[in-house]
């Protein structure tokens, strides 16, 4: 597993998002990278994920991209891939790669699940000790359980930490949910973004992520299937 770059920002603010709950990181941050106009700097390389690529407009998609928005300072860590079974390792790669980037905060989002299916409007809430959040008029997450890489972050504690989180009623593609991840950031860190098109978008958005969720999965499930032929 390694992060390979071919630019090293100064002092950004790292943002990651991997496909987990209504995959709303992945749909924030692919969001984010289009409307920012962000560029790709490098990715992750992990053997143990299916080498699947996604192709868009005539050329290969990294399933772990990394991408920067001068303007604002942002790295972006857009996943497309799963990474079960890899977290511990990935919240130590991301470490390590906000200390030598002296990274001012690792802001990391994604989906949770809501108490009533019934209603469509999302919630978000914040967790970490940051006070300019409060000011958003978010909510601090005070009861719940967080897995995967975000949960192997926070348990790291060695750089700042920020995780928002926003409801999603689904384990399908949200993203309605993924759009007040989007109003939050745009708030907290005044990118004057405009969200309202993902909502428009979300039909779209949404074909597309599974799409491509779903071919990793086939082949995680082939590779699986092969290995069991040879040991029994």
């Amino acid at each position: 597993m390694q992060v390979v770059l071919k630019e090293r920002p100064k002092t950004p603010t790292i943002i990651e998002g991997f496909p987990g709950f209504g995959l709303v990181g992945t749909i924030a941050t692919e969001f984010l990278i289009k409307h920012l106009d962000a560029g790709q700097i490098g990715y992750i390389r992990i053997e143990e994920v299916p080498p699947i690529i996604a192709v868009h407009k005539g050329e290969a998609v990294e399933p772990l991209g990394i991408f920067y928005d001068k303007k604002y300072n942002l790295v972006i860590l857009h996943a497309l891939t799963a990474v079960n079974g890899l977290e511990w390792e990935l919240a130590e790669l991301l470490v390590k790669l906000a200390k030598d980037l002296k990274a001012k905060e690792i802001i990391s989002i994604e989906g949770v699940g809501g108490n009533n299916q019934e209603i469509q409007e999302s919630k978000t809430f914040y967790l970490g000790d940051n006070k300019k959040l409060k000011t958003t008029g978010i909510e601090e997450l005070k009861e719940g359980i967080i897995v995967g890489v975000t949960g192997a972050l926070l348990l790291k504690k060695d750089v700042p930490i920020t995780c928002i989180f926003a409801e999603t009623h689904s384990a399908l593609p949200d993203s309605r949910a993924a759009a007040k991840i989007i109003e939050t950031l745009d708030k907290y860190l005044g990118l004057k973004i405009d969200y309202k098109p993902l909502m428009e978008q979300a039909e779209k958005f949404e074909n597309k992520i599974r799409e491509v969720m779903e071919k990793s999965q086939s082949v995680s499930a082939a590779k699986e299937k092969k290995k069991l032929t040879y040991f029994g």
